[in-house]
């Protein structure tokens, strides 16, 4: 009976490569296409009206008239719209918003998923995703066994019921269609719990007894699971509990840190994994060829897309360019117009081009600082006011900081490293460290899920650095004064080790 249900999906899956071809052979034409719908579906909105939707011909009238946004120009008509009004920024009422971690004051960003960008983006996108796989592996079984997907939690919002908010994964979860649930482990309430502990016990029990051929999620996540299920069953390797594993698709996070940890899980050279691009604001690449490490950009999912050259990412209206004029290994900063109502939209993320025909992208980073490399999206913005609060509280200054990633070691968990020259020491150093971590997670609601009961995250670890470190360092790389800044924030340990080395050199 799978093995019938796995053909008849197989066939189904070649029928969408055959159109991802199309689209791929002739890219301009599906992004005009989408341009068009877009303006005409919200053109009686209260946005289409703002901006004369109406009268918009091109491309060049829409750039000149709508400037680019961020969520903060954003953010008024996306909370109306979660009070249940319609016609705001897209056509109808949105009952959904995926909840992303924000680089403003809020601790989350909440993105609005209209019926539309659910179906041609987010859920378009998972078929898609698996078509490319299926092109790649003739023998894939992801139809004849059971698949796992970490997911977050959904919640009504108090200010209108009938409005739903949650990780995005949540809600493709609630909203996925009838057809693929049979093929899903473990049940949908399991799935959508909301007690993160509960739930990966639940799932560690349950999903270790099925026939389990793929896992999807972020890695963080996914080494806590397979870690439990180890520990539930007493095995050795992941292949010892699943030996169908076929598939493992990932995103979110660079997953170069976890690569080494996932082959030790599964010890064979027939396990793939497959990066996506799937974020709160829409489902954006895939990784089409499993031999290289760059993604095709999804041109057909009810987006329309801009690009920022670099260096306009800084200026107050900054000049985007279409799809035809970006150039190979330049960075970019992604902008988006959607289905969902996000015009012009900046998430935040950058990419570069590895081609142009078809057009294939690379995740870069964030226009800003930031330490990412567990999902928690840790902006400047957060470990300036972390720390702002914490020295308040506690009658302590600071000089200088920076803050890079623990990466995770065989069963050590990951965290991060501060190193930090006070003006004023802190009379008890480990009391500060405590609440800095706190001050931490009340800032930025990411960060909060990675260290929920240190599951994922350690406490963070803080190294008082002797006076005149920071300058001291600067001065030695010929970045002393004029403009020259301590990196207060990376995704990488480089500066961390320079300045650790720096120091044990003096």
């Amino acid at each position: 009976m799978r093995k019938t249900a796995n053909t008849l999906f197989r066939r189904y899956l070649r029928f969408r490569m055959r159109h991802i071809r199309r689209y791929m052979a002739d890219p301009h034409a599906v992004q005009e296409y989408w341009f068009e719908r877009l303006l005409l579906t919200a053109r009686d909105t209260e946005w289409g009206e703002r901006y004369q939707y109406r009268s918009i011909k091109s491309y060049r009238q829409f750039a000149k008239r709508v400037p680019v946004q961020d969520y903060d120009s954003l953010k008024p008509f996306i909370q109306r719209m979660m009070m249940g009004e319609k016609d705001v920024l897209w056509s109808g009422r949105v009952s959904y918003f995926s909840k992303s971690s924000g680089t403003t004051n809020d601790k989350s960003k909440l993105i609005p998923v209209s019926s539309q960008n659910l179906k041609f983006c987010h859920i378009g996108g998972t078929w898609d995703t698996t078509a490319m796989y299926y092109d790649q592996r003739p023998d894939a079984e992801l139809f004849q066994r059971k698949s796992i997907l970490m997911g977050g939690n959904l919640k009504q919002y108090e200010g209108f019921p009938k409005t739903y908010f949650g990780d995005v994964s949540a809600v493709m979860i609630d909203q996925m269609p009838a057809v693929a649930k049979p093929f899903f482990t473990p049940d949908f309430e399991t799935a959508l719990l909301p007690d993160f502990e509960e739930k990966i016990e639940r799932m560690a029990r349950m999903c270790s007894q099925e026939d389990v051929v793929m896992i999807g999620g972020v890695p963080t996540w996914t080494v806590v699971l397979f870690r439990r299920i180890l520990e539930v069953t007493g095995k050795k390797n992941m292949l010892e509990v699943w030996p169908n594993f076929q598939l493992y698709i990932h995103g979110g996070v660079s997953f170069t840190p976890y690569r080494e940890q996932f082959k030790k899980f599964f010890p064979s050279e027939n396990t793939d994994y497959q990066e996506i691009y799937n974020a709160s604001e829409g489902y954006f690449g895939i990784q089409n060829d499993l031999r290289n490490d760059d993604m095709l950009l999804l041109l057909d999912n009810g987006v329309f897309y801009e690009f920022l050259p670099m260096e306009e990412w800084q200026k107050e209206q900054p000049r985007a360019i279409p799809l035809e004029a970006v150039e190979l290994g330049k960075n970019y900063a992604i902008v988006i117009s959607t289905n969902s109502g996000l015009w012009r939209y900046v998430p935040g993320d950058t990419v570069t081009f590895t081609s142009t025909a078809p057009y294939k992208i690379k995740i870069t980073g964030r226009t800003r600082q930031f330490v990412n490399a567990f999902g928690e999206e840790v902006m400047v913005e957060n470990t300036d006011r972390a720390l702002a609060e914490t020295c308040r509280a506690t009658g302590v200054s600071v000089l200088e900081y920076t803050v890079a990633p623990i990466y995770f070691n065989g069963n050590q968990k990951g965290g991060h490293e501060w190193l930090v020259e006070f003006d004023k020491m802190p009379a008890d150093l480990p009391a500060f460290r405590r609440q800095l971590d706190l001050n931490l997670q009340q800032i930025n609601s990411d960060y909060e899920a990675k260290r929920y009961r240190n599951m994922a995250l350690q406490p963070l670890q803080l190294r008082p650095m002797p006076s005149g470190t920071f300058y001291d360092w600067l001065k030695m790389k010929g970045k002393y004064g004029g403009q020259n800044k301590v990196p207060r924030l990376s995704n990488e340990r480089k500066f961390v080790e320079e300045i650790l080395a720096f120091l044990e050199r003096q």
